[in-house]
Order: C-alpha cells, then structure tokens, then sequence
C-alpha cells in the first residue's frame, strides 16, 4: 500500500531541494514529515567538520513548534568513528547504550526511556559529514523508518549536490567576468609603472585581501607593488616586500615553479603573515604605540592567513611573481586554475608593458640621433626648436631639422618630413638632413642643394619621397637679413613681424626622390630686428579638431598672439597649442624658429663667433 501522506511529502521536499540556496533551508520539510511518522517521538541532525568537530545540531520533539538549535566547534573525540565513507549507512542503536563522549544526541533522546536510535550517517563534501536520525518507541515501524531516512538523505545530498554545483557554476562566471575584466584594465596601459600598479590592484579585495607583485631580476627579486584592503596594512604590506628576507627566500627558491602553491598554518612559521600572537605583540611593539605599520597576520582576527605564490611567465621566461594573501574562509579561497589565468594574463600585459618601454627608449635613442643635439647662438639671432612625437606606437618618424652657420655669416634652416614611419624612413632622415647639412656648410645656395639631395635619392632608387625647405639668414649692413627661401613640396614658412603681423614665405617645388634632374627657385624678400621666421612641419597644420577644422586655419592668429616673445616660447608654444587642438590625426610635429636681433647699421658683416646650446626635443 502507497502511503500517500509521505510520498506528497517526499514530492515538496524534492521541489524544496530545487529551489534551497543552502541545505538548512529544507530542515522543516524534512524534520516536520518525519516527525508524522507512527512512533517517532524525535528528529534530530548533525553536521561535523573533519572526523570529530561538532559545528551543528538540530533537535525537534514530537508536540513542539520549536526545534533547538546548536551552533559550536566542540570537538567530540569519540564521533570520529561514526564518520561514513562514501556511502550512506543507516543503523540501528538501543538509546540506552549511546555513549555520550561519541553521541552528543543521547541526551536529548534518554528523555523517552526505552527509545531506540535509527541514525543515516553520509557524507556531504570532503570536508565533513553529516547525520540524521530518529527516536523511535516500540510501536514504529523500524524498517519503513529506516526507508523514509534513507529517502531523505538521498534529498539531502542531491541538494547540496546541487547547491556546489551552482555555485561553481556562478564562481566560474564571475571569475571569467573578472579576468575579462583584469585584461581590460591591465592592457589598457602600456606605462611599466601603471601596469604594475593594476596588477596588484584587480584582484582585491575581489580575490583576495592582499597582494604584492615581484619582477625577477638578475639579482633576484624586485619587489615592485602591494595593495591592501586595509590602509593600515597597506604599508607593511609593502614592508615586507621590499625588506623581508623570509620572502624574499621563498620566492627566489620558487622563480622557475610554474605552479601555484598554498601556504598555511605552519607553513608560515617564521614568516611575517604567520598566525602567532606573540608575533603581532613584538611587531607592535617595535612600531611603538601602534601608530605604525603592523605584520599582515596580527589583522586576521577570525580567519587564518593563507598566501598563495603564483609565477609570472610570458614568451617562455619568467619575469616574476604575484603574491596573493587571504584572511578569509577556505570556500572563498581562489582555485589554483583561476590564479595561474591570472597570473598569466598579468604576466603578459607585464611582458608588453616591458617591450613597449624598451622600445621606447630605442626610438627615443634613434630619434636623437636623428636631429641636431645642439644649435648655434649667436648675438645675431635667437634659435630654438620642437619636436613632438605624435604616433602612440612610437615608430621613428621622418621628421627633421637643422641649423647650419655658413662660411659668409649666414645661417641657413632646414626643415623636412620624408614619406611615412620605420626604420626605412629613419634611413633616409639621416640621408637627407646629413647631406643638406653638409651642402650647406660648405657654402652652397639653398636650390641647388636641394637639386643635389633630389639627385642623390634617385640614384639610392629610394621607395619614399620627401619634401624640406631650406631658409638662408644673412645679415645686412642696414641692420636687416636676408631671407632666402627654397622649398621642394613642403608647407611655407611664416614670418612674424615685429609689429604683430604674419605674412606666409610664398615658395613651391616638386617633392624630392620623384623625378630626375628637378630645379629649385629661391624666394628672397628682407626681415628687421625681433622679426621671426617659423619652419614647420604639416604634423602641426594638420591638427584636426573634433569638428574637422585644421590648426593651419588658426596658425597665423596663434602666431600673432606670441609677438615679443623669445624663440624657445614660440617653439613649445605652437606645439603644445596645436597638440592640445588635435583630437585626430598621429603626425610628429616639428618647429624650427630663429628670431633675428639685428645688428647695429655698419657694422661689421663678418661671421660672428658662435656658440653651441643644446637643441630642444
């Protein structure tokens, strides 16, 4: 015969099981219909933590609303032998013969003398097991008893089965949404400095409490970040990166692991995070009155400190370490899979944040040589220049200048830009500004050293053209210069006169390195004192705003604006103002001005002594 009563039971309790975030929520759905059954006088459950620890009992007696409830971590020395394998086991026992030092459940059902005890032990997770048993009279049924635990059990394990697996399930999400995550924000910079602080900043306190991050050098490791979710602990955090040699040791023995490793409990002995009161009590007491940093440890004031170390690897080499520290229950504890996802993602953005700065320092390097260190000063006229790289991936660019004194008293400039980024055009960058530079030295006019250079490129067959202007300063008795302008495709020069004006250098010229045997017209017209001559490339009148006007349309009023200022303001002026204008476009932005100071009317025209000052960059 069906019992129906304890099936439609059963029935709620498996819906309940589906629906539970935690086991303890079906305990009136299990507790209640077993209570109904004949001759069962009193439910009560357990829940141990590894063989011997009591946390939990739950008593509810026949005629009673109210269960009794017991939450402790009493150890029960006898119990560890109650402790199931991986299969249920239900048993039958006489009240009278429970032992107390292995049945913390005997009291409760001495108070119906004669009673017996069928008790379900079973197993929930590797960390404990559990109990559920009844008080039964002589009037119960034992066997269907036994079956009605059995049933109940099996609801039981399938839940917390089931509520592991969820929860798996949503940790694994949200740590794949947290390493996407750590990716964006530790890729989204390339600055070694930066990258290394988002480090160890993305996984606390999401991961952990605590974390320092290491860069293995070739004297060993290099202590580079930490961060705390306290703010106190954050400077001894950093303490011990920097100064303890416990952990220095640890890991320089563990730079080539390429597991993650847990450390806990005595492993720690000796160690800053060590869990020792008297620990934490002589830290405190070398920081004086506690207004110093304290040990990581002596913080944890409910949870055992736990570190992990996970090695920091990228293109096949080790490049350091991240070390993360725990104050918090085990089941919060990362995996060792999600921490080596992490670590290797970290090491990556390490890694490249690295390259970036290596090459950077090259193309720096290539672009000095590229360009003039220094400029020659004289009292005759005031030189300075700018360069401003524009590309964000930091490729040398072809942008040049120079300013040559010449045999007769003169200064000639030279601007140019050649055709695209890299190491070819670096190539002919050099070509270029040498070869105009030592045409010009030795005297020669502006347009035919602009037809010689274009003569050179053809002969090299080289794959880029270029356009420059060359721009001769010569001074006059009558206390003016001539300015004799050669242009071969580049952007005009500008004059800014002494009075606020600015006029444009008409000039034009085919590019250089596009046709054979090419001629260059030289363009000459007078300048006064304080008046100043600006050569530039297009990178600073193709500055383009949001709304696609180009800074060329605003240079000349810009310009004005700089009147009565020295040339090295002019320069970084110009610049800065046309860099903060641009919202599009990479070009480099190069500016050579030289304002002229005159000289007094007669007086002598022969080439001054000079002076070297070093070129602005």
């Amino acid at each position: 015969m069906v019992d129906d009563t304890w099936s439609s039971a059963l029935h709620r309790l498996w819906q309940a099981a589906s629906r539970a975030e935690e086991v303890s929520a079906l305990a009136d759905d299990v507790y209640a219909p077993l209570l109904a059954t004949p001759g069962v006088h009193l439910v009560v459950g357990t829940r141990w933590e590894d063989p011997q620890i009591l946390r939990y009992m739950r008593a509810l007696r026949a005629g009673s609303d109210s269960p009794v409830i017991t939450e402790t971590s009493r150890s029960v020395p006898k119990a560890a032998v109650r402790e199931p394998g991986d299969e249920p086991v239900v048993t039958r026992i006489p009240v009278a013969g429970l032992d107390d030092a292995g049945w913390p459940e005997a009291e409760l059902l001495r108070r119906t003398p004669g009673a017996t005890f069928v008790v379900c032990t079973f197993r929930l997770d590797h960390r404990g097991w559990a109990s559920l048993g009844v008080g039964v009279d002589a009037s119960a049924d034992v066997a269907a008893v036994e079956g009605r635990l059995a049933q109940a059990v099996d609801v039981i394990v399938a839940c917390h089965t089931g509520i592991i697996q969820r929860g798996r399930e949503a940790r694994r999400g949200a740590d794949d949404a947290l390493l996407a995550e750590a990716s964006l924000q530790m890729d989204s910079s390339l600055d070694v400095e930066e990258t290394l602080r988002r480090v160890a900043r993305i996984a606390v306190p999401a991961v952990a409490d605590g974390a320092l991050v290491h860069l293995l050098r070739s004297e060993g490791p290099e202590f580079v970040s930490a961060t705390h979710v306290a703010v106190r602990q954050q400077r001894a955090l950093e303490e011990i990166g920097r100064e303890n040699p416990w952990l220095a040791a640890l890991l320089a023995r563990r730079s080539e692991d390429e597991d993650t490793v847990f450390l806990s409990g005595p492993e720690l002995d000796g160690s800053p995070f060590a869990d020792t009161g008297e620990a934490a009590d002589a830290s405190h007491a070398s920081h004086g009155d506690g207004d110093g940093a304290r040990p990581v440890a002596a913080e944890a004031d409910r949870h055992s400190t736990v570190i992990s170390i996970s090695t920091l690897r990228a293109r096949g080499r080790v490049i350091g370490s991240i070390t993360f520290v725990y104050q918090r229950p085990e089941v919060r504890l990362p995996s060792s899979a999600f921490l080596r996802s992490l670590a290797t993602r970290a090491a990556l953005s390490i890694d490249n944040a690295l390259l970036y700065e290596l090459r950077r320092h090259a193309v720096l390097s290539l672009q000095e040589h590229l360009l003039p260190s220094q400029l020659p000063v004289t009292d005759q006229w005031d030189l300075s220049a700018s360069y401003e790289v524009g590309d964000p991936m930091l490729d040398v660019g072809g942008d040049f200048y120079d300013a040559v004194p010449r045999p007769d008293g003169s200064i000639a400039l030279l601007i140019g830009d050649v055709c695209g980024r890299g190491a070819e055009a670096a190539a002919l960058t050099g070509l270029a500004r040498h070869t105009l530079r030592t045409l010009l030295e030795q005297g020669t006019d502006p347009g035919t050293a602009l037809s010689r250079l274009n003569r050179a490129l053809r002969q090299e067959r080289a794959s880029r053209f270029l356009t420059a202007v060359v721009a001769t300063l010569a001074p006059q008795a009558d206390g003016t210069a001539l300015l004799t302008t050669c242009s071969a495709g580049h952007p005009s020069p500008l004059v800014l006169r002494s009075d606020g004006t600015v006029s444009e250098v008409l000039t034009g010229g085919l590019l250089l390195g596009v046709l054979d045997d090419v001629s260059y017209e030289s363009h000459e017209e007078r300048i006064g004192p304080d008046d100043t001559v600006v050569l530039f490339t297009d990178g600073l009148t193709e500055s383009r705003e949001a709304g696609g006007a180009f800074f060329e349309s605003i240079l000349p009023v810009r310009l004005a604006a700089l009147r009565g200022f020295d040339a090295a303001h002019i320069a970084e002026s110009l610049t800065q103002q046309a860099k903060a204008y641009r919202a599009s476009g990479q070009d480099d932005i190069a500016l050579l001005v030289a304002r002229w100071t005159g000289v007094p009317p007669g007086a002598d025209l022969l080439p001054h002594p000079l002076q070297l000052v070093k070129a602005a960059r």
